[in-house]
């Protein structure tokens, strides 16, 4: 059961990001999704920064309390 949460939570947080920088922040980003898959490619990094770090700590916090289900990357 653990892993289906992880992965709702992991969807969930990977689509507010890329809304919130597309509607909210504005950037013309290029979002790209595909079978369990999101790409987000930001035109302005620094104006992105703070809601990308957001993402950044979600998921890692996610990791702490599920270190076998999810790894993060950087």
């Amino acid at each position: 059961m653990d892993g289906k949460l992880v992965c709702a939570a992991v969807s969930s947080a990977a689509i507010l990001t890329a809304n919130t920088v597309t509607e909210i922040i504005g950037d013309n980003a290029q979002v790209e999704t595909d079978d369990g898959y999101l790409k987000l490619f930001v035109d302005d990094a620094e104006e992105c920064s703070v809601v990308l770090n957001g993402l950044h700590l979600h998921l890692c916090e996610l990791q702490k309390e599920y270190p076998n289900k999810i790894k993060v990357i950087m």
